[in-house]
């Protein structure tokens, strides 16, 4: 059973989920945490993986590690993100079978999920349809992470779960405009318009994409309910069941960032959509007694007020 002293392994500690958690698990009060920086252990490195979990032996794992972008680089990198990907989470998942630990949880995302996917999406849909071209190569690879985790959960008894949080963003978020995801490139593109003279912001394909976006800090909370709650599935939906246009989270974003400052949005039509919905059912965490906390424009103001922070 986990509890208060138990050795806790957060892989990906410095990343926007995995800083998250750790924030979470200390202000929650356990205190045997490790964790190591990509200089300290590779994580694509199997015999190093292994050799780190052979000496510490952790109790519980939480698998944040992973390279994560936007529509551009998941795009142009895919074999980069492919690779990466299945590299650190088969590690990770293998190492700790093999020194017997039995618990851990993998971060997914919502693009396993097929690109035209019923809407909201249920765990049951996995594997029922094409996914989004753009992303498929780091939809694929988390995909493996989730059947690695089931298989090794039937053959072997372990106790890995998986959570499928939708787009995430908060402190510790990637501001790289080729890199990074939709929300974060909107916070920076609104904020470079109280510096210049421009009263316009550009957006990507026509705006009209419906995303359902949490923020970071309930996915830590997530990730700490699930860590000591015993559940039969493997896979579980974590978002907020809401979801906006492209167009509507811009103006949520304008309206917080420069509410005095009245600005015309552009579309590039050059410039992909991506899926053109995405909203989880979150039924299933629901009825394990967790659901989002923050409301949308609290985490926009708290993200954005980090991100100044960072500049």
């Amino acid at each position: 059973m986990i509890n208060l002293n138990s050795k806790i392994y957060i892989a990906g500690h410095t990343g926007l989920v995995g800083s998250a958690i750790l924030r979470k698990l200390k202000s929650k009060g356990y205190k045997n945490l490790i964790y190591r920086t990509k200089k300290q252990l590779d994580l694509k490195n199997q015999k190093k993986v292994q050799n780190f979990l052979k000496q510490q032996k952790p109790e519980f794992i939480f698998i944040a590690a992973a390279k994560v972008g936007g529509i551009y680089s998941n795009n142009r990198f895919k074999a980069d993100f492919i690779f990466d990907n299945i590299s650190i989470q088969s590690n990770l998942i293998h190492s700790a079978y093999q020194n017997n630990i039995n618990n851990l949880i993998f971060l997914g995302s919502s693009c396993v999920y097929p690109r035209n996917c019923i809407q909201p999406i249920k765990e049951s849909y996995l594997l029922s349809g094409e996914l989004e071209k753009t992303n498929d190569a780091y939809a694929i690879a988390k995909i493996a992470g989730i059947k690695m985790c089931e298989s090794y959960n039937y053959q072997y008894k372990t106790n890995f779960k998986c959570l499928m949080p939708t787009n995430t963003f908060g402190p510790n978020d990637n501001y790289d405009l080729m890199n990074c995801h939709f929300l974060p490139a909107l916070i920076k593109k609104s904020h470079q318009l109280k510096f210049n003279n421009k009263n316009e912001i550009i957006l990507w394909g026509n705006g009209k994409a419906k995303r359902e976006v949490i923020y970071v800090d309930d996915i830590a909370d997530a990730c700490i309910h699930f860590m000591k709650k015993k559940i039969k599935e493997t896979v579980i939906n974590i978002g907020t069941g809401k979801d906006y246009t492209i167009k509507q989270y811009a103006q949520k974003i304008l309206k917080q960032i420069l509410p005095n400052k009245k600005v015309l949005i552009k579309y590039d039509l050059n410039k992909p959509n991506g899926t053109p919905r995405k909203v989880l059912d979150v039924s299933l965490a629901k009825k394990y007694g967790w659901e989002s906390k923050t409301k949308l424009n609290d985490a926009i103001l708290k993200t954005y007020s980090h991100f100044l922070k960072t500049i």
